[in-house]
């Protein structure tokens, strides 16, 4: 094997996905020999030790410490935050709860001051109706009165017409059928009667 070329003696995989390499003239593949980290170690177990180291240093160091405790602080402002959350709609409810009795009581006085308009518009209708009959029941006796006067004054003015007009006959008569002859026949009468 120690005669055999470069490329046969090591065989280099390429990265993933990649064909081997070809010799241009021979058809032949070309190998690559694996880097190795001051001859000792490949690259990947030095990258593995360097990753060891640090996490031991990390863990030396009180980093997860300080990770779960920068968690935990931020847990404990999360929870903080739901708490003040709840807090906000537990008082949101009750302001709510608040306003629909607000609202509910506003509703029932709106009903009870439209139930006592009512009443108090039909009191003084009734009072009102009761006024007009007392005053249209005043107004009829005042007219009946005046039409009473109004008669009576009309029949004494007839009958004062009428005497007058009796008179005024009785006059005319008494001119035109007496004389100072017949009431001197008269008086002789009335005086034998005696």
């Amino acid at each position: 094997m120690a005669d055999a070329p470069l490329s046969e003696a090591h065989e280099v995989p390429g990265l993933p996905g990649e064909e081997p390499a070809t010799h241009a003239g021979t058809g032949t593949e070309v190998h690559h020999a694996e880097p190795m980290l001051l001859g000792v170690a490949p690259p990947v177990a030095v990258v593995s030790t360097a990753m060891i180291v640090l996490i031991l240093i990390a863990v030396w160091k009180g980093v997860p410490k300080l990770v779960t405790s920068g968690l935990d602080a931020k847990i404990n402002d999360i929870k903080s935050q739901l708490d003040q959350a709840k807090a906000l709609r537990a008082e949101a409810e009750a302001l709510r709860k608040e306003y629909a009795d607000k609202i509910a009581n506003a509703e029932k006085d709106a009903a009870s001051v439209l139930e006592h308009a009512r009443h108090e518009a039909e009191a003084i209708v009734a009072k009102a109706e009761a006024d007009t009959s007392e005053v249209i029941a005043r107004r009829e006796k005042m007219a009946r009165d005046k039409i009473a006067a109004a008669e009576l004054a009309a029949v004494s003015e007839l009958r004062a017409k009428a005497a007058r007009a009796a008179a005024g006959a009785a006059q005319g008569l008494i001119r035109t059928n007496y004389s100072a002859d017949a009431d001197r026949a008269l008086v002789d009468q009335s005086i034998g009667a005696i």
